[in-house]
């Protein structure tokens, strides 16, 4: 293979684009979706002892279902006061109430990230876990469901290590 300007230009593209995918991994969601497979077979009294009372508990034909809450409120600052010219929406000066001045078009944003996991429990042993989720995008909803079973995640040896600090 003939190395080039333009295979180097490609190749250093690619090396960044996988950097770019890297940076935005969320170790915490990993461990969330993990959980779902490493959980599967944990007993009842493990689960309890390490997540606690869950919010909700149901039974059917010999069937338990916990399900388990986390919400929290997530604030994005506004990048603040810029001075500028325009017309439209928002706060300007009362010596300047049009033109030039200090806007404040800009307001912080507000996200409530929500995850509700169900473990299903036969014999009491778990079976599978379900998470459900409002929160937009699959990273912040798995995020969230870590608060759930990061206290589990903990009896588990081999994951000890990579456990987000």
């Amino acid at each position: 293979m003939k190395f080039n300007r333009q295979t180097t230009i490609r190749g250093l593209i690619a090396a960044g684009a996988l950097l770019g995918l890297s940076a935005c991994a969320n170790p915490q969601a990993d461990q969330a979706a993990y959980a779902q497979q490493a959980f599967v077979g944990m007993p009842k009294q493990t689960l309890l002892s390490c997540a606690g009372v869950p919010t909700r508990s149901a039974s059917v034909d010999n069937v338990d279902y916990y399900t388990y809450t986390s919400e929290r409120l997530v604030t994005t600052p506004a990048p603040g006061p810029h001075l500028g010219f325009g017309y439209g929406y928002g706060y300007r000066r009362p010596w300047s109430p049009w033109g030039w001045g200090v806007g404040f078009d800009d307001y912080p944003e507000t996200e409530t990230r929500d995850c509700q996991a169900t473990f299903t429990l036969k014999d009491g042993v778990v079976q599978r876990i379900v998470y459900n989720s409002a929160s937009d995008g699959q990273s912040a909803r798995l995020g969230q469901c870590y608060r759930i079973v990061e206290n589990c995640l903990a009896l588990i040896p081999q994951q000890q290590s990579q456990q987000p600090k």
